[in-house]
């Protein structure tokens, strides 16, 4: 792990019209980071991760990759080939197989050789148990084989940061295991990760640290420990003593 962070958050907001969604967000990730974030659905988690990859324009705030402004010193297209996004919904290409899935976006934004990003591609998706259905297309692989393919497409991309926005949310409850024990793997490997969750165990078991989000604002970031066991805010204990007995 560096000193400096390679991600840096700074007075980040984002309004839609009269509603403020983020107000006043600020915190640091370190390399190998692994990240959760959790919090009521509408409490601003997945508006904060679409900003930090531009999804979403920040209304204000500042942020950082690696020392520099994400926004104005680096392209968009060097930007997200370096932070990569895993989304709830998959965004597969229903057109083209498992194997072009992961293979576009090296060639398009990296600039890589057919024979080399296939190869790439075919190392993540053997790497998550998906490389026997590297001819099939996305409507016939179940939700579950469908997200471990849209993670191997991230990885493929040699990824410094990956943003998973709720990856397990649109699984059905026996696909979640095999989704959140390539992402347990990922976490073991080193990645940085960033992590918007409803799973309180991945949470809990896997992070470095957990931010808790409340109307907008981070109510409290620290150790999975602190947070689950010892959490300072009332709001924090309101949300867990819920959550966790559902």
């Amino acid at each position: 792990m560096t000193d400096a962070p390679i991600l840096s958050v700074s007075h980040l907001k984002k309004s839609f019209g009269e509603h403020e969604v983020l107000r006043d967000i600020s915190f640091d990730v370190s390399q190998g980071d692994v990240v959760s974030i959790i919090g009521a659905s509408g409490s601003g988690k997945s508006t904060l991760l679409r900003c930090i990859n531009f999804l979403e324009q920040p209304t204000a705030g500042t942020i950082l990759f690696q020392g520099k402004n994400a926004e104005t010193q680096w392209s968009r297209a060097q930007y997200h080939a370096r932070v990569g996004m895993v989304f709830q919904s998959f965004n597969l290409f229903g057109n083209m197989s498992v194997l072009k899935n992961c293979v576009v976006g090296q060639m398009k934004v990296l600039g890589r050789a057919r024979r080399e990003a296939e190869e790439k591609a075919l190392m993540y998706l053997e790497k998550v148990g998906m490389a026997p259905y590297r001819d099939a297309r996305p409507a016939q692989l179940s939700g579950g084989q469908q997200q471990r393919v849209a993670i191997a497409r991230a990885l493929a991309m040699d990824p410094e940061v990956l943003l998973f926005d709720e990856p397990t949310s649109a699984l059905d409850p026996e696909m979640v295991g095999e989704v959140l024990g390539v992402m347990r793997d990922l976490a073991a490997s080193g990645l940085t990760m960033l992590v918007v969750t409803h799973e309180m165990a991945f949470a809990r078991d896997v992070s470095r640290r957990v931010i808790f989000m409340d109307a907008g604002v981070i109510a409290e970031d620290g150790a999975p420990q602190d947070i689950f066991v010892h959490p300072r805010q009332a709001r924090t204990r309101e949300f867990l003593s819920r959550i966790l007995q559902k």
